[in-house]
């Protein structure tokens, strides 16, 4: 029988590297034909999932972290390709900074215009880019800036770094952008919320990130500000979109420079993977992430599949790392079996700590309780 393994990253806890080996780990009997699958949603794992799927190669350089400091980070290029696969995660994400230092009226997306800037150097021109797990609000203004845009106050100075800061774009002096226009880029949005609006990268995300409620509407205002300049002085609307939102509207700002498209992130990686043909032929499909929650259902990795299983009348099996109250009720139809690693009373921080074991043990546990024949 074969098993197909799709899992997407148990956020902190695993990689959906370490999450897809620790599954089949579980599958002890040799009468099944294991194929794992590395999946990600345009956040961390994205790279790797690229990877994993089309052969390529990770290179590594140094760029500034949301708070200014230099890390060294990792991109991904595609084999005998000119592509190349970064995530905002890697130089801007929320996990590179500690708690303390949480605030997207401060942090900022420099690092990862910094190492847009070192690809193209490098003599790239197709660049994907996975949006997911920002600690920024910032429209991408930090990245415009690393690329040689001016954002100029009043006073002609640079604006400073931060969602704090959006409100004094007074210019915009973009004589650099044709140096940009052959370059293609893709944004692999793991929401699609867009930029301004109720449901808009202020309202929705920046709390999140570190924001109080009151920062929340000084992100909003700012936010809105700036994107009416770019537009006055543009002509360009760059908060219309479906996924202008993602990554604090990164993607919104870095719409100007290039050849951009908008994707959803899961989408197109079960695409570049043919998971549909994989899952058509497989008996046993697996699928997980750190929550099922009722945010899954918009986008989320275990559920697309879910929908490809159904699709195709393929039971699905889906293990989380929790599941959140009444979640199990909700999605009752699209998993055959849903499992939590804190089943029996074990605490959500214990769960994190231990998931590779936990996930190792629970698959045993499923294959010994179904004896799939």
């Amino acid at each position: 029988m074969k098993v197909l393994i799709v899992p997407d990253s148990f956020k902190g806890s695993l990689s959906s590297r370490q999450a897809a080996d620790a599954i089949a780990e579980g599958i002890i009997d040799p009468k099944f034909n294991v194929e794992k699958i590395l999946m990600a949603d345009g956040g961390e794992g994205t790279v790797d999932s690229f990877i994993f799927a089309q052969g390529g190669t990770k290179i590594s350089d140094l760029v500034s972290n949301p708070i200014g400091r230099k890390i060294k980070v990792e991109f991904g290029v595609l084999k005998n390709s000119k592509t190349t696969i970064i995530e905002i995660a890697a130089a801007s994400g929320l996990t590179l900074i500690p708690p303390e230092k949480r605030n997207p009226l401060y942090t900022t997306t420099y690092g990862t215009g910094e190492l847009i800037r070192k690809i193209i150097e490098r003599g790239f021109t197709k660049i994907i880019v996975g949006l997911g797990g920002s600690a920024t609000v910032d429209c991408g203004a930090g990245a415009m800036q690393a690329l040689g845009i001016k954002l100029l106050d009043k006073n002609g100075k640079d604006i400073r770094s931060g969602g704090l800061y959006l409100k004094d774009l007074h210019k915009i002096d973009a004589a650099i952008l044709k140096e940009y226009k052959n370059i293609e880029v893709t944004f692999l949005y793991d929401v699609n919320n867009k930029l301004l609006g109720s449901n808009g990268a202020a309202e929705v995300y920046s709390q999140q990130k570190g924001a109080s409620k009151e920062e929340v509407q000084i992100l909003k205002d700012n936010l809105e500000h700036f994107s009416k300049i770019l537009y006055e002085q543009t002509g360009i609307n760059i908060s219309g979109f479906e996924g202008s939102g993602a990554a604090g509207g990164l993607a919104a700002g870095l719409s100007l420079l290039f050849k951009s498209r908008f994707v959803s992130g899961s989408e197109f990686l079960i695409n570049s993977a043919n998971l549909k043909t994989k899952i058509q032929n497989a008996d046993i499909i697996i699928t997980g992430e750190g929550e099922l929650n009722f945010q899954t259902k918009y986008g989320k990795i275990p559920y697309k599949i879910a929908e490809i299983c159904k699709e195709y009348k393929k039971s699905l099996i889906g293990i989380f790392g929790d599941i959140a109250i009444g979640a199990n009720v909700e999605y009752k139809r699209a998993f055959k079996h849903i499992y939590s690693l804190c089943e029996n009373g074990i605490p959500k921080e214990k769960a994190m700590q231990n998931a590779y074991i936990l996930l190792v043990e629970k698959v045993k546990q499923i294959f010994a309780e179904h004896k799939f024949n």
